[in-house]
């Protein structure tokens, strides 16, 4: 077994690194995880600040738990810190697909409509979104019609074919 490896700390476990106090003054903390944040500040530190407390049997050692910015902080030369838990962000996430249908004037006909999906790109913007039902009773009306150019056509005419034939 390597000897080496017996002395590193476990995954996962706290590793010591100098805190730098507004006064230039440095105090040597635990640093406990890493995070990853949005913002001007890309990076939030957790540290274990050394303290004391006071208790009926007398005072005891302890630890103020604190989050600070990469710029209070200053490694220690030969302790290794990719053991400290480091949480990243998730990547970006596309945003979230409109769930709605669009009803807009039909540029091709006078008078008539369009029923699109609330995403499609032939909508340009504009118009009330509906749910399902409202969609498929505009689609009823004279003059309508639903988009090829999206999921409306394909999604809701079917949808309108089932009630054929019922009172």
């Amino acid at each position: 077994m390597d000897r080496g490896a017996e002395d590193q700390p476990p995954a996962g476990a706290p590793a010591e690194i100098t805190l730098v106090l507004p006064d230039g003054q440095t105090v040597r903390v635990r640093l406990h995880e890493r995070r990853e944040t949005r913002g001007p500040h890309p990076w939030r530190y957790r540290i274990g600040v050394p303290a004391w407390v006071a208790t009926r049997a007398g005072v005891e050692a302890a630890e103020y738990g604190v989050w600070v910015t990469a710029d209070q902080l200053q490694p220690i030369e030969g302790i290794d810190l990719s053991r400290v838990p480091t949480h990243r962000l998730p990547p970006e996430l596309p945003p979230p697909c409109p769930s709605g249908w669009l009803v807009l004037p039909d540029p091709e006909r006078r008078g008539g409509t369009v029923v699109h999906e609330a995403g499609c790109r032939q909508a340009g913007g504009g118009g009330v979104e509906l749910g399902v039902m409202e969609a498929l009773d505009a689609l009823m009306r004279p003059g309508a019609r639903a988009c090829h150019d999206c999921d409306a056509a394909a999604a809701l005419k079917p949808a309108l074919e089932l009630g054929t034939g019922y009172v």
